[in-house]
């Protein structure tokens, strides 16, 4: 029986190198599977690991429907026995519904990866829906490090090395030029406290940062926003 599986954890958990492991197995075993995914560190069409595995995607923005995509490629021939999308957050609520639609009406695996809450602790969209929906939902066991040693619980966005806690959930333009944006793992104890690596002398931040659209590339590595 098909299945809508939600995986999600903080950023650092192993998520999109599950993705690929499923892909890999599946694969191997002669199943044809689609990827989906949004804003990858790797670029437009692109699903990749801080491992550095990489494999070729479909890019799912916010106008892009799943279910007529998938009926439009059976309908053509094709050959679908899973799907994959990373960077689930991204998402909107109708989109997760369009996932839940191809695992009910068209019978296919659903795996789902994502990060959980955003810089604020406050639930993506997408997450939400998933974790309404999802035949399943997984936390991944691979645990991120917060700078103190402890489980990483929560996402932390900097801007000139400060944590902040406004702002919007994908940041759009909404940093002047030339600040600096980065994101680290903490624990919820210093998530609470807005005490970064940085401002603890704990050390450098992760170089692999998340995006922030409108931001110089300059002031802002290539990653994933969350």
């Amino acid at each position: 029986m098909a299945e809508l599986a939600f995986f999600s954890g903080t950023m650092d958990c192993g998520k999109s190198t599950l993705a690929l492991q499923i892909q890999h197995n599946r694969s191997a075993r002669g199943l044809n599977g689609l990827i989906f995914t949004r804003n990858d560190r790797a670029g437009a069409g692109r699903l990749s690991s801080r491992l550095g595995l990489v494999t070729d995607a479909v890019e799912a923005d916010e106008s892009f429907d799943f279910h007529a995509h998938l009926v439009k490629y059976l309908t053509a021939g094709g050959r679908v026995d899973y799907v994959i999308t990373d960077e689930s957050q991204f998402l909107s609520s109708g989109q997760v519904d369009q996932l839940a639609r191809i695992v009910d009406d068209l019978g296919i695996d659903v795996f789902a990866f994502g990060i959980t809450t955003d810089f604020r602790t406050r639930l993506f969209p997408g997450s939400q829906r998933l974790i309404e929906l999802a035949d399943r939902v997984e936390v991944l066991q691979v645990e991120a490090l917060c700078w103190c040693g402890a489980r990483a619980t929560h996402n932390a966005r900097t801007v000139d090395g400060r944590m902040v806690v406004e702002g919007a959930q994908v940041v759009v333009g909404d940093v002047g030029a030339g600040k600096e944006v980065g994101y680290e793992v903490l624990c919820r104890r210093h998530h609470r406290r807005r005490l970064t690596a940085a401002s603890a002398g704990a050390g450098p931040l992760s170089p692999d940062v998340l995006p922030a659209e409108g931001v110089p590339q300059s002031a802002a590595a290539p990653g994933r926003q969350g």
